[in-house]
């Protein structure tokens, strides 16, 4: 099932506060971007958190799920609503998260 478009934009505009948020749809999902670095998706309409074990203490609940068949297990966040909450989330795990590789002219 694909997402929501009104709903990935409404978790962009939650995130906004960590940084400069973009996405990238493929197969009606979404995977979100802060500065440059994937930090997580937007799939079946549910926000899911790229697994950092630093980030773990400051969910308000752990609960861990693949976004879609075949995937790893990432951090799922129900809690939407609370805009500093994300923020938080997503500055923390930007900082465990390596940069981005140089794209390679053609």
């Amino acid at each position: 099932m694909a997402s929501n478009p009104d709903l990935v934009q409404y978790i962009i505009d939650q995130c906004s506060g960590a940084g400069e948020i973009t996405t990238r749809k493929m197969f009606g999902d979404y995977t979100l971007y802060c500065n440059g670095k994937v930090y997580g998706l937007v799939s079946d309409n549910g926000f899911y958190l790229k697994p950092i074990d630093e980030v773990r203490q400051l969910l308000r609940e752990v609960d861990m799920r693949p976004p879609y068949d075949g995937a790893k297990p990432y951090y799922y966040i129900t809690d939407i609503d609370d805009r500093d909450y994300l923020t938080l989330l997503v500055r923390e795990t930007l900082k465990y998260l390596p940069e981005p590789k140089p794209r390679k002219k053609k």
